[in-house]
């Protein structure tokens, strides 16, 4: 590695000196940013005046505060550490503290994605309790003592949506006074609310809603975000109301470098670099070693431990000591711990999950390196903006893994600075997700045609409610009973639903001796945990020993990490519905909903160090269907004659279109907010319903979360960027980097490079 720069040296230096094998690809300079100050239109008064930081309000936080006092929702999108809790708490405080208020004091409920996101708010509304603000979280790690304390005294609940969902709606009539008086309703880290997990919190914001009118409140809701496309539009699907946008950061922030970072390859025929997770651990200890303070982003537990367990081995034992692995699986306790020592300076460097992307405060941090492209430009500015909390110089290093997105970004590098946030989305229209909403709108109250009011737009299209309203009472999922909808079976129906999946039946994943190791859809276990599967769950391989979908559970054993294993299947689709048509290039596009049909026959054993194979094993399980929302393109004759692709040479026609599908789906998140996990994919070179050869990328989804809209929104882009991350790609022959794919349930076979690249020329000239 060479010696650590000395403690205080020049980033830029530290970084270039790194480079010995030319992995600095790309070294962009943002400038510093001067604060725009901002003014109240009618001043806060009193003791509250005393809370805003001594040099006054930011103009995103002037204009965010005075929508939200006006009873406008407003969506606030800015920077990482650019004080959008300002935004509600000021508000918040002022409506609790009010005197004059007809109702009593204001209430206010805030929901975040995650506890410990409560928890670190919840420190920093201390500094109102003197107004009469009485804070306090709500979830599921709540006595039952704390929780009837908190019906009757708080009026700020800090809580997360499944508890909203689960516990606090059904539950309404033990929450009257506080739903009475609900002035505002807060929901941080907007872009978490995306996909399917967004379209549920849609359905549980429009139940609150309807709720709290019942008991005569209407209130204001404030979103936070980091930077994302489209936010306002997000916000009021989510709440069914329109919503402000405030966008422009009015907060400073010094000078930022953005590097991208290539690993040296091994073999370029190949397309085989050297390891990113190694790459990251070595800029890790290097500016751990020179006194700066880091964080490195992985996209797994595992790569959690082995970037910092790498970086501790290049580092003396006094700096190693204070560098650390931070990731889900670790107790509360033991988190909270971590980030003490890294908020107050004890630790100088933490390779961390996701799962100190969002909001939490860990303080000032002079350099950030991503293990990997997180999967979309909002979350890469999200973990980026995590370093850099001070006026000085920060430094932020995205290292490329092998797949497709990172080496195009790589190739591409002002990509990086000049592409706009992805804009997320969601699709509270999903039967499979309003049916079982509406089922707990009506036990918690009975449905009425005018609570259309609630499930219409925006968000919504006019007579869906009724629609799906009649479609359950056909299913005897609810019962007419003088003019009002009740639930057609016994018992609270939100206990059953999930928020974060698009089904409502789990597997459950247990060791022999029965202790719960984790759940999955049962749409997904098929591939996931047949028997013989290798599961990795919390850093530690699991071997299936059998799965019981009657008893809805997967049997495992812990096994040494030794080997994995890949599904092998059949995929099939039919198309049920055409809702749009277009042409892009000399190729057709289509939107609309298809049933995917998928026959898990094997699966394959690679060696988990070389990824020599092992063997292939058979499987003998049930297919498994699925309804979902898909985009495809369809090919004529004359189209794959231009590209030299003979019907007759199906294997080089096959491979093509294969190639160009995997192309398609890792490309995808450039132009939606979703993981190449998210969407699934075929090809054929002859489809009986659209009489071409065709290639589907689908919604992963029952029912769809809204990704197969943005896909076929984005065609033309989406091609021609396709086309560049396969043409740009100096492999022979396919390599994870253009049109292998990590999920294939065919084993990326057939593939063909040089034919996919002739097949996406000839449609785009």
């Amino acid at each position: 590695m060479g010696p650590p720069a000395a403690p205080g040296s020049d980033l830029e230096e530290l970084l270039t000196g790194l480079s010995e094998h030319g992995q600095l690809v790309h070294l962009h300079r943002l400038p510093a940013r001067e604060a725009v100050p901002g003014r109240l239109a009618r001043p806060l008064g009193g003791p509250l005046e005393e809370l805003i930081p001594g040099g006054g309000l930011w103009s995103h936080q002037a204009a965010a505060i005075d929508l939200a006092r006006a009873g406008t929702s407003v969506a606030v999108a800015t920077g990482t550490a650019s004080g959008k809790s300002l935004c509600y708490q000021l508000p918040i405080a002022e409506a609790v503290a009010d005197p004059d208020a007809e109702a009593g004091p204001a209430t206010a409920l805030l929901i975040y994605p995650t506890k410990a996101l409560a928890q670190d708010q919840l420190r920093s509304m201390g500094a109102y309790a003197p107004l009469g603000v009485v804070a306090t979280t709500y979830d599921g790690d709540t006595s039952r003592e704390e929780r009837a304390w908190a019906r009757r005294h708080a009026n700020v609940i800090l809580t997360n949506p499944e508890m909203l969902h689960f516990g606090i709606l059904p539950n309404h009539r033990r929450w009257s006074t506080f739903l009475m008086r609900l002035r505002y309703v807060v929901l941080d880290e907007l872009h978490t609310l995306r996909g399917i997990f967004g379209s549920h919190v849609a359905h549980v914001l429009r139940r609150l809603r309807r709720l709290a009118a019942g008991y005569g409140s209407y209130p204001t809701f404030v979103f936070t975000s980091a930077t994302i496309g489209r936010p306002a539009q997000l916000a009021s699907a989510l709440c069914g109301l329109a919503v402000a946008e405030v966008e422009q950061d009015g907060s400073p922030a010094g000078e930022r470098l953005l590097a991208l970072w290539n690993p040296p390859w091994w073999d370029r025929a190949s397309g085989s670099r050297a390891s990113a997770h190694a790459e990251t651990a070595r800029l890790l200890a290097a500016l751990v070693g020179a006194g700066r303070r880091s964080i490195a982003f992985t996209r797994s537990r595992k790569a959690a431990e082995l970037v910092a367990a790498g970086a501790q081995r290049r580092l003396p034992e006094d700096l190693a000591a204070r560098v650390r692995p931070y990731r889900g699986g670790y107790l509360a306790s033991e988190r909270r711990a971590l980030e003490a020592d890294l908020f107050e300076g004890r630790l100088l460097g933490v390779a961390a999950t996701n799962a100190l992307e969002l909001g939490v405060d860990i303080g000032g941090l002079d350099a950030c390196v991503l293990d990997g492209f997180p999967g979309t430009i909002a979350s890469m500015w999200q973990q980026m903006g995590r370093a850099g909390r001070s006026a000085g110089q920060s430094l932020a290093v995205l290292v490329a893994g092998e797949d497709a997105l990172d080496q195009w970004l790589m190739a591409h590098p002002d990509e990086l600075v000049t592409r706009a946030p992805e804009p997320a989305v969601i699709n509270p229209a999903n039967a499979f997700v309003m049916q079982p909403h509406l089922a707990c709108a009506a036990y918690e109250r009975a449905l009425e045609p005018a609570d259309e009011e609630w499930w219409g737009p925006p968000g919504l299209a006019g007579g869906v409610f009724e629609d799906t309203v009649r479609e359950m009472v056909v299913k005897d999922d609810l019962v007419l009973r003088r003019g009002r909808a009740v639930p057609g079976r016994r018992g609270n129906p939100a206990a059953g639903i999930g928020l974060r999946s698009g089904s409502n039946e789990q597997i459950r994943i247990l060791s022999q001796d029965g202790g719960l190791i984790g759940t999955i859809e049962r749409d997904r276990a098929y591939p996931a945990v047949h028997p013989g599967a290798i599961y990795l769950h919390a850093g530690q391989h699991y071997r299936v020993d059998r799965l019981d979908l009657d008893d809805r559970a997967a049997w495992v054993d812990a096994v040494d990490p030794g080997e994995m294993t890949q599904a092998r299947s059949q995929t099939d689709f039919r198309i049920l519905g055409v809702d749009a048509s277009d042409g892009v290039g000399r190729a057709r596009l289509h939107l609309g909903a298809v049933e995917v049909t998928e026959h898990v026959t094997g699966y394959r054993r690679r060696d988990l160090a070389s990824g020599e194979v092992l063997g292939d094993e058979d499987l003998d399980l049930p297919a498994t269907t699925l309804v979902t929302r898909g985009f495809w393109y369809t090919f004529a004759e004359p189209v794959l004659g231009r590209a030299g692709l003979d019907q007759a040479d199906l294997e080089t026609l096959a491979g093509s279109l294969h190639a160009a599908e995997h192309a398609g789906i890792g490309i995808l998140p450039l132009f939606a907010i979703c993981d190449r996990w998210d969407v699934g994919g075929v090809s054929t070179h002859w489809h009986q319903d659209s009489g071409e050869a065709t290639v589907l990328i689908y919604d992963g989804y029952p029912g769809g979360a809204g990704v197969a809209e943005l896909g076929y929104a984005a065609a033309g882009t989406h091609l021609s960027a396709t086309l560049k991350a396969i043409s740009d790609c100096p492999c022979d022959s396919g390599c994870p980097s253009c049109v292998q794919s990590p999920k294939c349930g065919n084993l990326n076979e057939p593939l063909d490079k040089a034919g996919a690249i002739a097949l996406l020329e000839a449609i785009l000239g």
